[in-house]
């Protein structure tokens, strides 16, 4: 049984999509099952109750299972609310850290984690250097992994460029944090689930991949073609990050 923490978030659950078309038996964990529950079945998976926040959860949620794949965010993704425990740091480093000591004590083969491109001990974003932690954490577990390190990861539900799709659609000119000119390798939702599933497999790589789509791209360069797709060009406004 493959284990999905965060199987019905943007990119687990193109991830579970994939492993049930593709015959695996696929159980999602939830904090929450009954929120979850009808939608994950619909799916392809069970549900499994389990919050990476409480070990003894964890530990009856990974038992059983032959693979763990964790593509985890918390509820308020981007915005952490840290009087509710919804933080990076809280779920990217010390959730995952829980969760792969509850598969290496529950003897699971096999741990997949999500990542980020920028992931490093002095990334400048809080998010990066979580992410850090929690493959830090699979390393020093010794459970045989693989860790993936997506680039911008797009589709029909994703919070990132369908933001600026509603920008568009809705205000006559598009916001723009900084100059648009960091570079990008935006990468399909659907291509990233092939990559997780593969991984999740019996024979699959160990290591650390970082994955991206076959253009390297600027931000501006981004937005002009989601302009150019929608059939309105709009100006760029761009303003300094910390505005």
């Amino acid at each position: 049984m493959i284990l999905v923490a965060g199987g019905s978030g943007f990119i687990g659950s193109a991830v579970v999509r994939r492993l049930a078309r593709e015959g695996s038996e696929v159980a999602v964990m939830s904090a929450h099952p009954s929120r979850s529950r009808a939608r994950i079945e619909s799916m392809g998976a069970s549900v499994i109750q389990g919050d990476v926040r409480d070990a003894a959860s964890l530990q009856r949620a990974v038992a059983g299972a032959e693979t763990i794949v964790q593509v985890l965010t918390f509820p308020t993704f981007p915005v952490e609310k840290p009087r509710k425990g919804f933080t990076f740091e809280e779920f990217d480093h010390r959730g995952t850290e829980r969760l792969v000591r509850a598969a290496v004590g529950a003897r699971a083969r096999r741990f997949v984690f999500s990542s980020g491109a920028a992931a490093a001990p002095d990334a400048a974003k809080v998010w990066f250097r979580a992410k850090w932690g929690g493959e830090e954490a699979i390393r020093a577990a010794g459970i045989d992994h693989a860790i993936i390190r997506p680039s911008w990861v797009y589709g029909p539900e994703d919070r990132a460029l369908n933001r600026f799709v509603a920008f568009h659609r809705l205000l006559p000119f598009v916001p723009v944090a900084g100059d648009g000119r960091q570079r990008l390798q935006p990468v399909f939702v659907e291509d990233v689930a092939v990559a997780f599933a593969q991984a999740a497999g019996p024979e699959g790589p160990s290591g650390t991949f970082e994955i991206g789509g076959p253009e390297m791209l600027t931000m501006n360069d981004v937005l002009v073609t989601m302009m150019e797709v929608r059939g309105k060009r709009k100006p760029l406004v761009h303003f300094p990050v910390a505005f």
